[in-house]
């Protein structure tokens, strides 16, 4: 779903051969990043009010530092479901998407009502069909709602006190603008929470032969340049401040958002075929590399 802070351990490092710390607990640094910072720090798992915590401090700096808008999922992204949706549907989408929780909207995302929780679904319905028919906007648990501006620890100080984990986060004008769920912020903590269905979508690109990668649209051009050796900024097309992704890259040297099958060539010479969009977005691309060597 998104931005994440490395949170080396410092205990290991800090702790010297000959004496063992005592490692606070993830809510007791939690905790201890809302603390003044004039008031001495004791930890409840401490005896010894002379430690230190033991953990990554920047880490802990996130919650305070960051904000919603910074780890939420962009509106696109969002899976969610209409509230009419069929239960083979509702089924499906579970089952492609790999995820438990799904907003639920009325017409428009503009529009949620709740969230559609895998764990109520399976106890209520059931995979085998034989269940009576749903009524999924009795079935909604409530969403949190909030402001992109908001900081990270404030947001999960309100989904710990409402025991929400999932927010939508809504622009000025009272439409949804992303998603965050309390797996984003902690990751701002901790660092990347990783699960199965985590380690597929890792993988923003794939080398199919020299010279030829498939890559997600949502690829992060800086790194796509460190891994092909050569910068696709510095044509005078491209306005370097007003994209980050490989997609944002095509679109722009395009001049219009591009359709499946389009074929856009760079002018430094790679080529970007367009393997899958939707209407209103680039999904994968295929970036062919040899036109710009053999140049």
């Amino acid at each position: 779903m998104g931005d994440t802070g490395d949170v080396p351990s410092s205990a290991a490092q800090s702790a010297q051969s000959d004496q063992t710390m005592t490692s606070p607990g993830l809510l007791t640094r939690l905790r201890s990043a809302f603390r003044p910072p004039d008031e001495p720090l004791v930890h409840d798992d401490a005896p010894d009010p002379t430690i230190k915590p033991a953990g990554s401090v920047l880490g802990m700096l996130n919650l305070r530092r960051m904000r919603v808008e910074d780890v939420s999922v962009p509106k696109p992204d969002i899976v969610a479901v209409p509230v009419t949706i069929t239960k083979d549907e509702l089924v499906e989408v579970f089952r492609d998407s790999g995820l438990t929780r799904l907003p639920v909207y009325d017409g428009t995302l503009d529009t949620p009502i709740g969230i559609a929780n895998l764990k109520d679904f399976a106890l209520r319905h059931g995979f085998n069909g034989k269940s009576p028919s749903m009524d999924l906007r009795a079935m909604v648990r409530p969403l949190i709602y909030v402001p992109p501006s908001m900081p990270l620890g404030v947001l999960l100080q309100k989904m710990q006190a409402e025991r929400i984990h999932m927010a939508l986060v809504i622009d000025e004008y009272g439409g949804t603008d992303g998603l965050v769920t309390i797996e984003d912020v902690i990751e701002q903590v901790v660092g990347e929470i990783e699960d199965e269905h985590d380690i597929e979508e890792a993988k923003s690109w794939v080398m199919e032969k020299p010279g030829c990668y498939l890559a997600q649209a949502r690829t992060d051009l800086h790194d796509f340049e460190a891994e092909i050796g050569m910068t696709l900024t510095d044509p005078k097309e491209v306005d370097e401040e007003e994209i980050d992704t490989l997609g944002g890259l095509v679109t722009m040297l395009a001049g219009h958002l591009p359709v499946r099958g389009e074929l856009i060539v760079h002018p430094d010479g790679p080529e970007f075929e367009v393997v899958d969009a939707d209407p209103r977005r680039v999904k994968r691309l295929r970036v062919r590399l040899a036109a710009a060597r053999n140049g």
